[in-house]
């Protein structure tokens, strides 16, 4: 029964949100740096993790098709195909629940136990909005960004370890970027990029504002938050990948 008590705590917090912003200006700038927080604080994770991504993906996929039948343009399909239907969305939320969740909990975890919440709350301050509605906002403006950026520089690590250890020159490498597109691939990611970015903002905020105790209990809720998160993210890929393929 505790899951379905937490589950109705979670669609008060998200319902709480939606209200008349005392200040405009404040939540914009709110909204802003949390953006620059989110987005251009995680770049650098993400693009590494990226190029990495793309080149082991090129590495192993050559090593499996071996057939003398089958061209080697393929091998830049399938990596194409498998960084943006799977790892730039699927991977880079993951990485990004551990490194944005973690940050989310702890925060509005430490902000409840010093009583700083309820001290916005006595100003007449709707900290549901204040605190958590541009954390999300922000995530859903800049994962999907950062999930094109994992797309390209995947893409870009695959062709430059083809062509550095002579597995597949960026000639072949290319054609085989060209055929057999499916634009909606791009589509299908951007749907799961947006769910992600919500799952990993929503989840660790509802835990972190919820936090009752002191150092102790914000380590545990950060780390339920990010396992939680992750755990329904996998979930939500799978669904997704059932209802929209």
């Amino acid at each position: 029964m505790k899951i379905f008590t937490r589950f109705g705590e979670f669609l008060l917090m998200i319902k709480g949100m939606f209200t008349k912003p005392e200040n405009w200006r404040m939540y914009w700038k709110e909204l802003m740096h949390q953006s620059v927080e989110l987005g251009i604080g995680s770049l650098g994770i993400v693009g590494i993790i990226s190029v990495f991504i793309g080149a082991v993906s090129t590495v192993q996929t050559a090593y499996q098709l071996v057939s003398p039948i089958i061209p080697r343009s393929v091998i830049a399909q399938i990596v194409r195909d498998t960084i943006i239907l799977e790892f730039a969305p699927t991977i880079t939320c993951i990485v990004l629940a551990g490194v944005v969740g973690s940050k989310i909990s702890s925060e509005l975890g430490n902000m409840r136990v010093t009583e700083q919440i309820d001290a916005l709350e006595i100003m007449g301050i709707n900290t549901k909005a204040y605190l958590i509605f541009p954390k999300i906002a922000a995530a859903l403006i800049t994962v999907p960004l950062l999930v094109i950026i994992s797309m390209t520089l995947g893409v870009w690590g695959g062709r430059f370890v083809g062509e550095l250890t002579g597995i597949l020159p960026h000639e072949i490498f290319d054609r085989g970027l060209n055929e057999n597109f499916m634009p909606y691939n791009v589509t299908f990611a951007l749907t799961k990029a947006y769910t992600f970015a919500f799952i990993i903002t929503a989840i660790p905020a509802y835990f972190g504002y919820n936090v009752k105790g002191g150092a102790l209990e914000i380590g545990r809720a950060s780390t339920t938050a990010v396992v939680t998160s992750c755990i329904i993210i996998l979930l939500a890929d799978y669904i997704l990948a059932a209802v929209l393929l």
